[in-house]
């Protein structure tokens, strides 16, 4: 430690207290303050219980989130206020060692909603320099963190064109369409065309699981990145028994929860019905060409699945809706055109993903550096 600077525990140094909450129904659309939670800004109300902008950190659901509620807000009770105390302690820096110079996960209880106590949080040790090293600090942080926000906000660009690169082609492929091509249903095109099946109720009856077949979720089509390779779950005899299993190379479709996702079974499987499973009529197209037709169609179809208590399509959809289709060869070259240009977008966007992560990483780093007395 360096010299002239104190190690005191966070209670010591700051006073903590958790407001009390306002039950969602309880806020107004157009209320004159904000509501602030442990992420920002989540609703709005016609009463404040705090006049002065306040240093706040999520200690319920979100735990460890850090930011600064505005003048005359409503602060709600999963956000904690955090305020120094003693005129020594710059906000600033408090601001800055809570966001990255310290660790919360030893102080997070609760299993169901993960929550910081006031009690937890209270022994915490925090280094403090003397007044004027604090500025400095503060400043230098402030130049760093300009810095690497410029270059984030570069690198998602970047990640944000090469995701649109792939839509561009998308778009230029099926709505331009060339001669010889005619709209067909799915269920015109298919082999097999179906929900999936978990006949047994309650769905989740452990006696169903834990076996050798594996159990596709919804969850599972949205991570995939076109082919299945993971999965969360799996049934075992009795589970096999209640329900289907597709095979691989099988096109699955969501239709509740994760709306108009799409992927191919990596290996056979069974999933729940609210998933579709495709297989093509090799005589008329491939999975692979559905797999892309339906990656243009998505938002459309999310939007069809508007309106009800929860978003959902259903074969019925899909009975309503026209598709177009080329001729085999033609359906072979968009194909392996889509599948190049997959491959280098995802390319791109691992690598740009690896430089956010870098970024992050870095800025752990020159906070470490910070309160450890080597910036």
């Amino acid at each position: 430690m360096k010299q002239g600077w104190e190690i005191k525990q966070l209670g010591e140094v700051c006073e903590i207290y958790q407001p009390k909450t306002i039950a969602k129904k309880l806020m107004i659309p157009d209320g004159n303050y904000p509501v602030f939670g442990a992420n920002g800004i989540i609703g709005r109300y016609d009463k404040y219980n705090h006049e002065q902008s306040e240093l706040i950190i999520g200690c319920r659901g979100s735990c460890g989130s850090v930011n600064i509620s505005k003048p005359m807000s409503w602060i709600n009770g999963n956000a904690m206020v955090i305020r120094p105390k003693i005129q020594e302690l710059d906000r600033r820096i408090l601001r800055y060692f809570l966001i990255g110079g310290m660790d919360f996960k030893n102080i997070i209880t609760g299993s169901s909603i993960p929550q910081i106590t006031r009690k937890s949080i209270y022994p915490i040790k925090i280094p403090i320099p003397p007044h004027n090293e604090q500025k400095r600090i503060v400043a230098k942080l402030d130049e760093c963190f300009e810095a690497i926000n410029t270059a984030r906000a570069n690198v998602e660009k970047n990640l944000q064109n090469a995701k649109e690169l792939f839509q561009s082609q998308l778009n230029q492929i099926f709505t331009q369409k060339g001669d010889g091509w005619v709209d067909e249903k799915l269920g015109e095109v298919c082999e097999e065309f179906g929900r999936g099946k978990s006949k047994h109720r309650p769905r989740n009856d452990k006696k169903l699981f834990d076996g050798d077949y594996p159990f596709v979720q919804t969850g599972d089509v949205r991570n995939a990145q076109k082919i299945i390779t993971e999965y969360s779950q799996t049934y075992n005899e009795i589970g096999l028994a209640q329900s289907k299993q597709w095979r691989k190379g099988t096109v699955c479709i969501t239709i509740a929860a994760n709306i108009a996702e799409t992927a191919i079974l990596g290996f056979s499987a069974c999933f729940p019905d609210s998933i579709i499973g495709f297989n093509a009529d090799s005589s008329k197209t491939t999975n692979q060409y559905v797999y892309y037709l339906l990656q243009f169609y998505k938002e459309h179809l999310q939007k069809l699945g508007k309106g009800s208590a929860q978003d959902n399509i259903n074969l019925g959809t899909f009975n309503k809706q026209l598709f177009p289709f080329p001729n085999l060869e033609i359906q072979k070259q968009i194909v392996n055109q889509l599948d190049d240009l997959k491959s280098q977008t995802q390319f791109l966007e691992s690598n740009y993903q690896q430089e956010l992560n870098a970024l992050d990483e870095l800025k752990k780093s020159i906070l470490q550096k910070a309160f450890n007395g080597e910036l």
